[in-house]
């Protein structure tokens, strides 16, 4: 069990879905990453984070919330 964890809950309207696989894909090739991060969609798009130190929990949660931004400012960009 972790010593730090971090639940965010976010929705971005018809964007959620797109939002949430874009992280997703992202997460699945992140293998260095010294925390755990797991994602998943209902209604909104959960991310539970988890690391040993706080330090690593903070830098995941800057991390997903900067790739979330920049997934949310694609989509704006092209308008889907």
């Amino acid at each position: 069990m972790s010593n730090f964890s971090s639940k965010i809950e976010l929705s971005a309207g018809n964007k959620t879905r797109s939002i949430f696989q874009s992280i997703e894909t992202d997460n699945k090739f992140y293998h260095e990453n010294p925390g755990k991060a797991k994602f998943s969609l209902n209604e909104k798009i959960e991310i539970l984070i988890e690391a040993d130190e706080i330090s690593h929990l903070r830098a995941n949660l800057n991390s997903t919330l900067r790739l979330v931004q920049a997934s949310n400012d694609s989509l704006e960009s092209v308008k889907i």
